[in-house]
């Protein structure tokens, strides 16, 4: 049987999607192209040689900017942000698969953050804790302890205001995800595991995990990638250590190299590891699941 013809308005439109498509991926192959300039290279086009010499010259260390700590720092925080974000998410779905008192009010108080300006949101963190600080000076003071209260520097820090500032922005996608997971989620099955005896911990454990495993393994995705690149929420609230964006966003009006598409190069390739671990892992998990049911 012959295929119809396409119709009339199928090239314009699938021109239009290639565009859209290379507005999108243009800039990144653009810079990994030009992170592998040679040692005269520019950072424009045309190519002046093939080489990893910018590579070596990043882990060398550009000016004053430690890269290898940066980058200990945004990976060790994204993988905080990811389990809490995992737990928290996990945690407050089967929360509200019941009626919950006040379970509106929580639930768009935690997503509204979503529609917040996150320099405002990063503002009101780093004037919070500037505050906490303020409260804890005066209470060593009172409590007579002024060397302690003249030691003290500040509570900002990459695990304190830093990953509050994180959860606001990663905790609203991982509570809409959970949320419509169980909303299409078949309880009978959990039903049946409670009658053939089965407890609480044990349906969950054995019978609901498993189904939700790829949203699961979703969520921690998006807990880890938004963590990773986030500038904006962490500009005021992450203390005196920047993460590896902040770094990056500094050196850009400093280094003049094709190192700076170096590190853009690997910050993305550890983007697109972690989306790529996860998209296998989920369709691991879900190959596994049919292979149960049959």
């Amino acid at each position: 049987m012959r295929r119809d013809a396409r119709r009339p308005g199928f090239l314009p439109l699938a021109l239009l999607f290639g565009l859209f498509v290379l507005f999108l991926y243009g800039p990144v192959i653009t810079i990994f192209v030009l992170s592998f300039q040679g040692p005269d290279g520019g950072l424009t086009f045309p190519l002046r040689g093939l080489s990893t010499h910018w590579y070596g010259e990043l882990w060398k260390g550009l000016g004053v900017v430690d890269i290898g700590a940066a980058l200990a720092r945004s990976l060790s925080l994204g993988m905080v942000v990811m389990v809490l974000t995992v737990l928290l998410s996990l945690s407050a779905g089967l929360a509200f698969r019941k009626p919950l008192r006040g379970g509106h009010l929580l639930f768009y108080v935690t997503v509204a953050s979503l529609i917040m300006p996150s320099i405002v949101v990063s503002l009101g963190i780093a004037l919070q804790f500037r505050l906490i600080d303020a409260g804890l000076k005066a209470l060593f003071d009172a409590l007579g302890a002024s060397g302690l209260a003249e030691r003290f520097g500040t509570s900002l820090g990459l695990y304190t205001s830093g990953l509050g500032a994180h959860l606001t922005w990663t905790l609203p996608f991982g509570l809409l995800i959970m949320f419509a997971v169980f909303n299409r989620f078949d309880a009978s099955v959990e039903e049946a595991a409670r009658d053939q005896g089965a407890s609480p911990w044990q349906s969950f454990r054995h019978v609901v995990l498993p189904l939700i495993a790829p949203s699961v393994v979703g969520i921690g995705m998006f807990g880890f990638t938004l963590s990773w690149d986030e500038i904006s929420r962490s500009s005021q609230a992450i203390g005196e250590l920047n993460t590896l964006p902040l770094e990056l966003q500094g050196l850009t009006t400093t280094v003049t190299s094709p190192a700076i598409y170096a590190l853009g190069t690997l910050t993305t390739g550890v983007s697109l590891l972690v989306v790529a671990i996860a998209f296998g892992s989920a369709s691991w998990l879900r190959r596994r699941k049919r292979g149960v049911a049959h």
